[in-house]
């Protein structure tokens, strides 16, 4: 159909700020004029012109009487922009073609209403599903109390083992999946890791694409007992992100004023159980607005995740390796399902596969 091909030029020009637009969603948009895509724009980062003003102004005197194709629904209040109804009226443009509605429940369909009321057609809808995958962790933190939208990435052998007996996990998956994990680093606005992993890895948990500008992620730290060492890569590594460390109640203050002088942000979290309140956590950091959190493990906090309820993504890679005893560390600690009519199911799933490798992922919630 031809609203779909449009549509999915828009998309593909929203796709490529994703990573840099948060807290705002990534958004694309192309101005149709006898066929012919005569602007593009696309949001690159808070603050920027919005993908309509870009694509209105890429367009010029031909934007009048044309349609315009947009991921997400035209903002219709001032922000740090203008509106982009008042730019697309004042243009001329004629039709609109919108891809989800605005998910904000308190301006959901204002947009759509006020190009309607000034005499503009509006079309709702196309390609609807691609264009909310494409935010929905934008979606998800609008409609759910302000929490990050939240994905578990593991990875394992065949056998269920994500480390040897010793510890050693270098590595599981092959470098195209190791890459693709970068990419989603980059797109995801905070990355997670418990102690144990930090004291064994000492990962920089940062973004690294060979060829690509990327955006480092906020670096979180769950260390209840606050053990981190001062010359940890998420501490001395030069990077623009920020390293937070989530710590229990009972710390040295004198700990705590170390770590701090080295820009190292402390949250005090409350205890459930012995461990982190990781539901608390995930309050903290909507508040701080991060709206979506990748969690890389160890399989400690992996299986703590699951319990507190708090993924809403899974990412699951596979290797075609397998250590051959039961020795290995598995992927998930902590008790689990007693039952398989219990197990966590992934649902909306789907595969993709890097050289051997297998990315199973889906949704929890």
């Amino acid at each position: 159909m031809r609203d779909h091909k449009y549509m999915q030029q828009a998309l593909s020009l929203a796709r490529k700020a994703k990573g840099f637009t948060s807290p705002n969603p990534c958004v694309g948009a192309v101005v149709v004029k006898d066929e012919k895509i005569v602007g593009k724009g696309f949001h690159r980062a808070a603050g920027f012109p919005h993908a309509e003003v870009e694509a209105i102004d890429d367009a010029g005197p031909q934007a009048l009487g044309a349609s315009i194709y947009v991921t997400l629904e035209p903002c219709n209040h001032f922000g740090k922009t203008p509106p982009c109804t008042h730019k697309i009226i004042k243009a001329g443009i004629k039709k609109v073609i919108v891809g989800c509605k605005d998910p904000n429940p308190d301006v959901c369909g204002g947009g759509i209403k006020y190009l309607q009321d000034n005499g503009i057609e509006v079309v709702s809808g196309v390609l609807e599903k691609k264009a909310k995958i494409l935010i929905e962790e934008f979606i998800w933190y609008t409609q759910n109390h302000k929490k990050p939208f939240v994905t578990l990435k593991c990875a394992s052998t065949l056998d269920g083992r994500t480390a040897t007996s010793t510890g050693d996990s270098k590595w599981i998956t092959n470098e195209k999946s190791r890459e693709f994990v970068h990419k989603i680093r980059h797109e995801t606005d905070a990355v997670l890791v418990g102690s144990g992993t930090l004291h064994s890895d000492d990962p920089s948990l940062t973004a690294r694409i060979e060829g690509v500008q990327t955006k480092d992620p906020v670096r979180i730290i769950l260390d209840t007992h606050l053990s981190i060492k001062e010359d940890a890569k998420v501490i001395t590594l030069e990077s623009n992100a920020e390293t937070i460390i989530a710590t229990g109640p009972f710390v040295p203050r004198e700990k705590i004023a170390l770590l701090e002088s080295k820009g190292v942000q402390i949250l005090e979290i409350p205890l459930k159980e012995e461990r982190l309140d990781l539901n608390e956590l995930m309050i903290k950091l909507g508040q701080m607005s991060i709206l979506s959190l990748l969690i890389e493990g160890g399989s400690v906090v992996a299986g703590s995740a699951l319990k507190a309820g708090i993924v809403n993504k899974v990412q699951f890679f596979l290797a075609p390796k397998f250590l051959g005893g039961s020795d290995g560390i598995p992927v998930f600690q902590g008790k689990g399902s007693e039952l398989i009519k219990d197990a966590f199911e992934l649902k909306r799933s789907n595969v993709i596969q890097f050289d051997n490798d297998i990315l199973v992922q889906g949704y929890l919630k």
